[in-house]
């Protein structure tokens, strides 16, 4: 893969090596020697069956701090801030990254209100907020989402599973970030919010060069953001290119081909 200056390119992993720590104690790795890059403005689209590692690569990109998770060999730099040892630089790093784990509509904290869970990526690094301005910010998510306005003041267990997962997305882009990093991003996302959803990254993309790295196998997905991939199996790099039919695949990656063309 090309080597991009670094001031256009917003990830970069060079042989980037993670692992879980086992049931049995022991560590297992779960990605192994990966090595890509994102540019700014552009989207990643990591494919593969499931126990590729895709779920824990986007987790240690987006610096969070899952228990069992560590980088083990290589490393990789989520807008030049190094994942391996951050430092104090995990702060900023959580700052410019917007992060959607799997799940995450299914896990929001339970005793938040909509509007508080928005904006707790705000809140928790400053609590003199200007309100006004915060609810502002979150009505125009709410908005942007077409989540109802008077969704704000409910609670997680009022909502629909789309609604909830819209929440979540609402929440990782609340900073406005230079990155967005999303599991399964349109789960539980009917046609017409998952428009709604897609339009909210492009646009961002077009207008900040926000860069994005999406976990799906989704071909529509990645058609509709014009995205490259990555297809990984067992932790492996398989297959590299842009979009679903103009792949480079490894002679080990054909039982994968077809998951990719289905």
């Amino acid at each position: 893969m090309a080597r991009r200056d670094d001031a256009e390119t917003a990830i970069r992993a060079s042989d980037l090596s993670i692992a879980r720590a086992g049931r049995t104690g022991g560590p297992e790795r779960v990605i192994d020697g990966v090595s890509f890059e994102v540019a700014r403005a552009r989207t990643l689209a990591v494919m593969g069956p499931t126990g590729a590692g895709k779920s824990s690569l986007a987790a240690v990109l987006a610096g969070s701090d899952e228990p069992g998770l560590a980088v083990v060999g290589g490393d990789a730099w989520v807008e030049g801030i190094a994942v391996r040892r951050p430092g104090r630089a995990h702060r900023m790093l959580t700052y410019l990254t917007g992060y959607l784990p799997q799940r995450a509509g299914a896990a929001l904290p339970a005793r938040m209100t909509v509007s508080e869970i928005i904006g707790s990526p705000i809140t928790n690094r400053d609590r003199r907020v200007n309100q006004r301005a915060l609810a502002v910010r979150v009505a125009t998510l709410l908005d942007e989402l077409m989540l109802p306005l008077g969704s704000a003041p409910k609670y997680p267990y009022e909502l629909s599973a789309g609604m909830r997962q819209r929440v979540a997305f609402a929440r990782a882009l609340v900073l406005q970030p230079r990155v967005f990093v999303a599991d399964d991003a349109f789960a539980n996302m009917d046609v017409e919010v998952r428009k709604a959803a897609r339009d909210a990254i492009t646009r961002r993309r077009r207008d900040h060069g926000m860069a994005t790295l999406l976990i799906t196998n989704e071909r529509e997905v990645v058609r509709e953001l014009d995205a490259d991939v990555l297809v990984l199996r067992g932790g492996h790099p398989v297959a590299y290119g842009h979009g679903t039919d103009d792949l480079l695949w490894t002679p080990s990656g054909e039982a994968d081909r077809r998951m990719v063309a289905s």
